[in-house]
């Protein structure tokens, strides 16, 4: 499904077997954004083999129903970029999804596809029937703009929530935001 295609750049959901057949052009995009200093849940230097199993499960995930992966290629079908929902959720929260590992190469940042990204992941997740999205990144970075740029909500910050690829401890901010249900 065709998400949308601007600038040569186009951003689109994905299936499993795709996933499963992008596992090393993610796994290439996970390793750039953590040398590059992203706090994503990875420590530098990553192994390769690291960053290619967390992908081989991202497409289990995507095969399960669990998870919507998104990804932003360039006009070569390159993936330059890529973003996730979490659809399954507890019981009591079937109304709400995660945003996860929002991820874009540096060779094609400043393009605006971290923004393409998002308002793609937020017609995901209506379409999914999700009233609700919740995500946490780094205090003080470049996503944090972006996000609260978007309309989303700030919920509060966690100090040394987690550890920058270096080492060095940072401080995590969440953000929410509600979604209404469109019309179909």
């Amino acid at each position: 499904m065709k998400v949308g295609l601007t600038d040569g750049y186009r951003v689109r959901r994905v299936g499993a077997d795709e996933a499963f057949r992008g596992i090393e052009p993610l796994a290439e995009v996970l390793l750039d954004c953590v040398e590059g200093g992203a706090s994503v849940s990875f420590m530098w230097p990553l192994p390769r083999e690291r960053a290619q199993g967390f992908w081989r499960g991202v497409a289990e995930g995507v095969a399960r129903g669990e998870r919507a992966l998104l990804v932003a290629e360039d006009q070569g079908g390159e993936i330059v970029g890529t973003a996730q929902l979490i659809l399954s959720q507890p019981d009591n929260q079937p109304h709400r999804a995660d945003v996860a590992k929002m991820l874009v190469h540096r060779r094609a940042r400043r393009r605006g596809l971290a923004q393409r990204l998002l308002s793609a992941l937020e017609d995901e997740a209506r379409r999914e029937g999700k009233t609700v999205l919740v995500l946490d990144t780094v205090t003080g970075g470049d996503a944090e703009r972006l996000y609260a740029r978007g309309g989303w909500q700030r919920v509060g910050v966690i100090p040394n929530y987690a550890l920058m690829p270096d080492g060095r401890p940072c401080a995590t901010t969440y953000f929410h935001k509600p979604l209404a249900i469109q019309a179909s």
